[in-house]
């Protein structure tokens, strides 16, 4: 699934790590790249013709990235005042369509890798195994 979704996060804190400068910068890095995603939602939920019309977060409702394609699509949490874990699943596809997932985000790639969810403009996923030698 990697050549599909690349996730993000940040990089967590290390207890006595090393380098506390490199480790701030990756986490400033994280937070540029999650404003320019945002500014990219913003952008996307005004060129969309939607009947509920969307915004990024931080607006209530907002939506918040959470992954992306090699292609250009996006994957975001429809975030609310519910615990994260209840958060919906939003897809904004390269190609202007969007679609929700009512399940978590794991539960969601696991779906779509597996078959059991229509990818509506992903491109197909060709799960491999891989076997490691321990």
């Amino acid at each position: 699934m990697d050549d599909l979704i690349g996730t993000q996060a940040p990089q967590c804190r290390l207890y006595g790590a090393v380098d506390a400068v490199a480790e701030l910068e990756r986490e400033a890095a994280w937070a540029r790249g999650t404003r320019e995603e945002l500014g990219i939602v913003a952008e996307w939920c005004a060129d969309a013709d939607l009947a509920v019309p969307l915004r990024p977060y931080p607006a209530a409702g907002g939506l918040l990235p959470w992954a992306a394609s090699d292609e250009g699509d996006i994957f975001l949490w429809q975030t609310g005042p519910t615990a994260p874990r209840e958060w919906t699943v939003t897809v904004a596809s390269r190609g202007g369509g969007w679609w929700h997932y009512t399940g978590g985000a794991v539960q969601f790639v696991a779906d779509l890798a597996g078959g059991a969810v229509e990818p509506w403009g992903l491109p197909k996923v060709r799960p491999e195994l891989s076997w490691v030698k321990g």
